[in-house]
């Protein structure tokens, strides 16, 4: 992959913090422009910088209808890129929805996302502060700061294929009619019969929300491999991420939301995080619903753990699929070609 940014900015309206944000990210690297979509512009194999500013409706509407004129073309357009985003919000709100949609919409086109992809500029900075005491400097200077890091952590990025991978599953329904579960039997049965992967179950009452420690008591637990609770999370679900190379998430959409259970281990993830960093890691998800709303529970994972956690999210890695009756997903259109190609996308980020 040529060393390059293809900064994606539709919008011709921008501000000047955006366009500031821009030359911070792209300052001593060549990059090229790309403002409007043609039949001819070929976005595959490339680095990206996905560069939006939403208005008070909390969308740019000038990248969706940019993304839906590459959709139209070829459902592949972003094949084998590598992807980051920077946005600007005229308010507090926005940034990190319209942020999950874009990657969302980005990665089923076969976009590779860095971990902790995403720079966030709300109006007054204020999602900022912590960084502002990190680095002590200004507000508009951490801005670009943070941008600036992101450039380069794109620009150098290697995406390197993992080498006898350990495989992580997890999931919150044991159920033996779980739709969910029978999808990722299917997934299973295509993947090498010699892959490394374990499989844990998250039991009703076994994982206990984050009860919200301080920082530093969160630090002081994390350094002796513990947590405030202790339990199945510090026996088992911790070490078992910390040694993963590769996580995958069974999700039955509950109320267009994760699981509870699922929620809990997210949340205690914090006392690891502060301990190492998950960049090394890549994220699976398997979505199935009853009737609609995949789409919600898939923008979710990747909202905490691709931009919050920093897991990577490698090209088309939310398979969903509808089934709401028992044992319903094995008559689900194409579900053996689904589950097929779902096992080939975690083939390709193997050695």
């Amino acid at each position: 992959m040529k060393e390059k940014i293809y900064v994606i900015k539709p919008n011709k309206n921008i501000s000047p913090r955006l366009n500031n944000m821009i030359k911070a990210f792209v300052e001593g690297k060549s990059h090229e422009i790309i403002e409007d979509f043609t039949t001819s512009l070929n976005l595959k194999n490339k680095k990206l910088l996905f560069a939006a500013e939403i208005n008070k409706s909390l969308y740019d509407i000038s990248m969706i209808n940019f993304l839906s004129d590459l959709i139209e073309n070829d459902e592949l357009a972003l094949e084998n890129s590598i992807g980051s985003m920077i946005i600007c919000s005229p308010c507090e709100l926005g940034t990190k929805n319209f942020g999950q949609d874009i990657l969302f919409l980005s990665n089923n086109m076969g976009c590779h996302f860095i971990g902790h992809p995403l720079v966030e500029a709300t109006d007054k900075l204020n999602n900022l502060l912590k960084w502002k005491r990190v680095l002590n400097l200004p507000l508009e200077q951490v801005l670009l700061n943070r941008c600036a890091t992101l450039g380069e952590r794109l620009f150098y990025f290697e995406n390197l294929k993992i080498e006898n991978p350990k495989i992580l599953v997890l999931y919150s329904t044991p159920h033996k009619y779980s739709n969910t579960l029978a999808l990722w039997h299917m997934v299973k049965d295509n993947l090498p019969c010699d892959s490394n992967i374990k499989e844990i179950c998250i039991e009703n009452g076994k994982v206990q929300d984050c009860k919200g420690c301080s920082y530093n008591a969160c630090v002081h637990f994390g350094k002796r491999k513990s947590c405030f609770y202790g339990g199945v999370m510090v026996e088992d679900v911790l070490p078992a991420i910390e040694e993963s190379n590769i996580i995958i998430w069974l999700c039955p959409n509950y109320n267009d939301a994760i699981a509870a259970n699922l929620t809990a281990v997210i949340n205690r993830l914090t006392v690891l995080y502060n301990r190492i960093i998950f960049h090394d890691k890549s994220i699976f998800g398997i979505v199935v619903s009853g009737n609609s709303g995949s789409d919600s529970v898939g923008k979710q994972l990747i909202g905490a753990l691709n931009l919050n956690k920093g897991f990577q999210l490698p090209p088309n890695s939310i398979l969903t699929a509808t089934a709401n009756d028992p044992k319903s997903i094995l008559n689900y259109e194409n579900v053996e070609i689904l589950s097929k190609n779902f096992s080939d996308n975690i083939m390709h980020i193997i050695k």
